[in-house]
């Protein structure tokens, strides 16, 4: 994994998570920096974000890791 970089992380729950990657260990349990959360109403696919500064995401809530999009 890119330690340092920005990544976008998808979780279950139509959750999405970007920021800064500190660490990560053999579960998948992320630190993440600078965080932002991005949640997708199902219903009017209306997006809200939630500005967070240090957040650890369990692994067991991980469904894909990825650089951001461009």
């Amino acid at each position: 994994m890119s330690i340092g970089s920005q990544v976008l992380v998808e979780l279950k729950g139509r959750k999405k998570i970007r920021g800064k990657l500190r660490g990560y260990d053999t579960h998948l349990n992320l630190i993440l920096e600078d965080a932002e959360e991005f949640t997708t109403d199902p219903e009017t696919d209306e997006q809200t974000i939630i500005q967070l500064d240090t957040v650890i995401v369990r692994g067991d809530n991980v469904v894909i890791v990825s650089p951001p999009p461009k």
